[in-house]
């Protein structure tokens, strides 16, 4: 088994070359995922829109995104991996230049589609070409190095668009992709030749294709919209989820009977994928829900600055480079199901550490758990990477990666929406109780003597109020998402225990 080399003339420098082309280039486009964030109020301002508007900026991105990352399968058989990691940075790069030069809002969002129609297939293609050039004994430290770039390009995201937006202008949040995806692409032309895969003639599942946009073009839309719309209250938002329910149902049905399906739904007969997936997709949903919900809390009630939001996130990112390279070697010598076991408890004992913040929490308190969590982080997403594309077959490689990005990005966006909404209800309910056992006139007639004016005195109570309740309410998600972290941890134990030390069978 150690002899074996895929590719012979990747080897030492070229080989490490080739696997830093690799990352870099997921780590673009992950970082498109959050850069965009906090530039909105940037981007309404300078394009005279309104803010909910200017949230299409994000949204348009992730669901072309989501559309074309279980492409990713059909589209590397039918173009070969090499080819099409390349077109896709192409792509990419030239829709960044096309988004920094946008003069209206049509324009930018239209922008976005192109640059997540074609950043969708570059992260399961940059993961599949890792497995390919490296040997089975090295494939857990080319997964590390992979996983270290998806998980912190979400944190540094926010951080750069708001020091770029901040200080020159939020076009060169879309300009600083150039460079990068020009290197990119032209050292993977030089360098991945040799592991291009055979390309078929596979007929275009239009059927298939069109159910998928119809189910996750509507889910997308309900999540966007659900809260301010008040969910299913609304008869849009009602209609939207019953297109999802039937869009699904019948895109499942119809890939399962296609000769040639455009997503390869059949990957789930593998049990060590479905169960390590569905685990996955229940650890991110949670960790997305609190990178969500953190930022906005800090800023809404202890009133940090984005920037300084920013900084309380990238905490964990010292944990996440440090552990990323060690979780990869220690994945060779132990049951992968263990190590991410104990990671997805880790991260539950970290979330409850949130449980119990209060509202005025000093920066070490706040960011203990955030440094922890950095190191839990790989401990359950390398380990779950591994099981998954070591359950499939070498030939369906491209297939799984896509369909396990795919299920990250949607559980990630799930997980957010429904966090913010408990958030929101929970705030309204804990504010009632608080005001109804408050003694208001007691307290009013204290700030009165103090020099207060009455309705000074109300602001300030009612100020106060809002601020506890919206902390309690927080508290109350965060014991929420330690459940769901020992769910997944407990989870993953119904995998079949993997018989090769990483990525399983070479057929």
């Amino acid at each position: 088994m150690n002899q074996y080399r895929p590719f012979g003339d990747l080897q030492g420098s070229r080989l490490m070359l080739a696997a830093f082309v690799l990352a870099l280039a997921n780590f673009m486009v992950v970082l498109d995922m959050t850069i965009a964030n906090v530039s909105v109020p940037h981007i309404t301002g300078s394009l005279a829109v309104s803010s909910s508007q200017g949230t299409w900026v994000i949204t348009s991105y992730a669901v072309a995104e989501a559309i074309c990352v279980p492409l990713t399968g059909w589209l590397a058989g039918r173009f070969g991996t090499v080819r099409l990691f390349v077109i896709s940075l192409i792509g990419f790069t030239t829709f960044s230049v096309l988004c920094g030069l946008s003069t209206s809002l049509e324009m930018l969002v239209f922008c976005r589609i192109g640059q997540g129609l074609f950043g969708g297939p570059i992260m399961p293609l940059s993961q599949t070409l890792l497995m390919r050039i490296f040997p089975p004994e090295k494939q857990s430290q080319a997964m590390g190095m992979w996983a270290m770039t998806t998980v912190v390009g979400p944190i540094l995201g926010p951080i750069l668009g708001g020091s770029i937006s901040d200080n020159w202008s939020w076009h060169w949040i879309f300009f600083i992709n150039i460079p990068v995806g020009i290197i990119c692409a032209l050292a993977a032309i030089r360098l991945l030749k040799p592991a291009e895969t055979d390309k078929f003639r596979l007929p275009i599942d239009a059927i298939g294709l069109g159910l998928l946009v119809l189910w996750i073009g509507a889910l997308q839309l309900m999540l966007d919209l659900g809260h301010e719309n008040d969910w299913f209250n609304s008869t849009f938002i009602c209609f939207l989820a019953v297109i999802t329910v039937i869009g699904l149902i019948a895109f499942i049905i119809w890939e399962l009977t296609e000769e040639h399906p455009i997503v390869n739904i059949a990957i789930f007969r593998y049990r060590g994928f479905s169960i390590s997936v569905l685990s996955l997709a229940f650890a991110f949903g949670g960790f997305f829900a609190s990178i969500v919900l953190i930022p906005q809390w800090v800023q809404v009630n202890l009133g940090y600055t984005a920037t300084w939001a920013g900084y309380l996130t990238a905490t964990m990112g010292f944990g996440s480079l440090t552990m990323s390279p060690i979780v990869a070697k220690l994945a060779n010598k132990h049951d992968p199901r263990a190590l991410a076991s104990f990671g997805l408890l880790l991260m539950g004992i970290v979330t409850l550490m949130r449980a119990f913040w209060v509202t005025d929490a000093d920066f070490m308190t706040l960011a203990m758990p955030q440094i922890l969590q950095g190191f839990a982080v790989p401990f359950f997403f390398i380990p779950l990477s591994n099981i998954a594309l070591g359950s499939v077959m070498t030939s369906e490689m491209a297939s799984a990666a896509g369909l396990m990005n795919f299920l990250r990005t949607m559980a990630g966006a799930i997980g957010a929406s429904i966090a913010v909404t408990i958030w929101d209800d929970h705030a309204k309910v804990a504010r009632t109780e608080m005001v109804s056992s408050l003694h208001t006139s007691e307290v009013q007639n204290t700030l009165v003597q103090n020099g207060m004016t009455n309705e000074t005195a109300l602001g300030v109570i009612s100020n106060l109020v809002d601020k506890e309740a919206m902390t309690m309410s927080v508290d109350h998600v965060f014991f929420i998402l330690t459940l769901v972290f020992i769910v997944a941890s407990l989870l993953i134990w119904l995998a079949p225990k993997p018989k090769t030390k990483v990525t399983g069978p070479s057929h």
